[in-house]
């Protein structure tokens, strides 16, 4: 007889690091599973539309999978106002994305429905993970994890009820949902065959463009060959997905390969860490970017050596080429549109763009909806004259050409009040200057060493005249440039 949903949920907290849910943050099946899950996520119309829309995951993936990680830890943290507050957070976000797909049909990211159906793409994804890696779950294993899941979902303020309660009724509901909703969309195709082709190189490996460039050759085809084979058969099918051969076997491959880490002593592998390793940037003072210093040093010497050997990275990868410059610097126009201001990475900028970097300041900031609120009503100030300014034939969107004819001779008073809220939500204290603390929240790092601090602080001035040095000058080497240019 199989175990009940709620009844194998009241054996344990469905919150907290002795979850099921949990124990998959530092497994590197998760990765697998990961990827497999958004392209099933971005396959539903609606959040395929948001995603589209409002997402930094084209140009900024790092950065999104860092903030990603950090909110999954806390809406799974054993303490309940950390839930609250996190879950308030992703809602006032969510709230925020609303719109029409390219066929005018309106998609909602606080839309019940497809909330339930993110949650259900993970759960089903951590299953296949399981299974395909030889470690298929038992049903009660999968009675409790589900109830986390459904948990995870009523912690959103979501509607757990959009889920079935019990496991034999989530399968048919997901059958039916892959069925009878799921579309072959322009993000589930931007996933597959986009993102990992092009995918830029965190900031770990900015300083070796070629040996990028050469690994994400070899290893964005097998992700993606890998990614489309574990999708399900009705999906492949409708959304023409051509299964090349042997992905079967590869994908099987994959899945046991990674599965093999669990044989690993406990504590070898920490997710956390290797993300911020991987996004750490040059010059934080983080103690382990002596170590991130010393893998720079040598990936740059082996992405010089194969440059000689077979010259395919650094000439082919805009992207890299640009990246891959250090020290204090000017953009041009060009360089800080696409680097800067089109966060989304749809080769135009708009009001997603500028929503992008409120979203990632505030979630740096942690802050409360009021503090937020003005910030992003600062942003969408500073919009509006972005607008006025330089969309010159009126499609309601800035392209590079628009902004780099017109940008030099903009006024920003309305940027200006970006860096005053940006200043105010920063400074918590509210002492009118920034100090160590409080500058590390926002930038992740000590004091920059070419701010001109007094007293131990940072004044609003100086804050000011830096941002708008940033944004305005397109400055490089500031401390902006983690913030809001890496990827």
């Amino acid at each position: 007889m199989t175990m009940g949903t709620t009844e194998a949920a009241d054996r344990a907290p469905l919150f907290g690091p002795d979850t099921r849910f949990a124990a998959f943050f530092d497994d590197p099946r998760w990765a697998l599973a990961i990827v497999r899950a958004t392209v099933l996520e971005a396959a539903h119309p609606q959040i395929g539309a948001a995603l589209v829309d409002n997402s930094t995951f084209v140009a900024h993936p790092w950065r999104r999978l860092r903030n990603t990680f950090l909110s999954m830890r806390r809406m799974f943290s054993p303490d309940p106002a950390v839930r609250e507050r996190e879950a308030a957070r992703l809602n006032r976000l969510h709230a925020r994305m609303s719109g029409a797909d390219s066929h005018g049909r309106p998609y909602d990211a606080m839309d019940r429905a497809a909330r339930a159906w993110v949650v259900a793409t993970l759960f089903d994804s951590a299953v296949t993970m399981c299974r395909l890696s030889g470690q298929p779950l038992d049903e009660d294993t999968m009675e409790r994890m589900y109830a986390e899941y459904r948990a995870f979902l009523a912690a959103l303020e979501g509607d757990a009820g959009e889920l079935p309660e019990t496991l034999v009724g989530f399968w048919r509901y997901f059958d039916r949902v892959v069925e009878e909703e799921l579309e072959d969309t322009e993000a589930a195709r931007i996933i597959l065959y986009r993102l990992f082709d092009h995918l830029p190189a965190p900031a770990l490996l900015v300083g070796a463009p070629t040996l990028w460039a050469a690994g994400r050759a070899v290893a964005g085809p097998l992700v993606g060959a890998v990614t489309v084979a574990s999708l399900p058969e009705p999906y492949r099918r409708r959304a023409g997905l051509p299964q090349t051969p042997g992905a079967a076997a590869l994908m099987q491959g994959a899945y046991l390969a990674t599965g093999l880490a669990r044989f690993l002593p406990e504590g070898w592998l920490d997710a956390q860490s290797v993300i911020e390793v991987l996004t750490l940037s040059p010059g934080s003072d983080d103690p382990r970017a002596r170590t991130a210093t010393a893998l720079r040093a040598r990936m740059k010497r082996a992405s010089a050596l194969l440059r000689l050997l077979a010259p395919l990275g650094a000439d082919t990868d805009p992207g890299a080429r640009a990246a891959a410059g250090t020290g204090q610097g000017r953009r041009s126009a060009e360089e800080f549109f696409r680097q800067v201001l089109d966060q989304t990475g749809d080769g135009h900028l708009d009001w997603p763009d500028l929503a992008a970097m409120a979203r990632e300041l505030s979630t740096r900031l942690d802050l409360d909806e009021p503090e937020e609120n003005r910030l992003y009503d600062a942003f969408a100030a500073w919009w509006r004259e972005l607008q006025a300014a330089l969309d010159t034939d009126g499609d309601g969107r800035v392209s590079v050409t628009e902004y780099a004819a017109a940008a030099p001779s903009l006024a920003p008073t309305a940027l200006i009040r970006v860096a005053e809220a940006l200043f105010d939500a920063t400074d918590k204290d509210g002492n009118g200057t920034i100090d160590a603390h409080e500058y590390r929240a926002l930038f992740r790092t000590a004091f920059h060493r070419d701010l001109a601090t007094t007293e131990g602080g940072y004044g609003r001035s100086a804050f000011v005249g830096g941002f708008l040095s940033f944004m305005s000058g397109r400055r490089t080497g500031t401390p902006y440039d983690p913030l809001l240019a890496e990827a």
